[in-house]
């Protein structure tokens, strides 16, 4: 199997610390993950409950404006695996049009696109 779950789905906020808020105290989620990305970005995940394996990333829009303006058009879809190495490879063999590999400390992923050059990422999560 290549892709096991749904597992993010970054949403491009103009305030992060709000949409915290909004998503924590007027829906009821709950923080997964906040960690810092660089000085003036986090990288925050939250979920309808801690069990949740999907979750939202609430990522700075201006910051995405500034690395890629077209993706900030509508939310990315990120994908889960639980050997990312294996599928690569898969991918790869299948024909897929995939990125490189990126091993950053906050996860290993890689981009591959559709059929249209949509984009998606997948991301190993074990």
């Amino acid at each position: 199997m290549i892709i096991n779950k749904v597992g993010k789905i970054t949403v491009y906020v103009e305030d992060q610390e709000q949409a915290k808020e909004f998503w924590l105290n007027k829906l009821g989620f709950v923080l997964k993950l906040e960690q810092p990305m660089g000085p003036n970005m986090k990288w925050i995940e939250v979920g309808p409950s801690d069990d949740e394996f999907t979750t939202i990333i609430l990522y700075s829009k201006s910051a995405m404006e500034q690395q890629q303006p077209s993706k900030v058009a509508h939310p990315s879809i990120l994908f889960s695996t639980t050997d990312i190495d294996s599928s690569y490879e898969k991918m790869t063999q299948n024909g897929v049009k995939v990125g490189e590999m990126l091993r950053m400390p906050f996860g290993t992923m890689f981009t591959f696109y559709d059929q249209d050059d949509n984009e998606y990422l997948l991301r190993e999560d074990k």
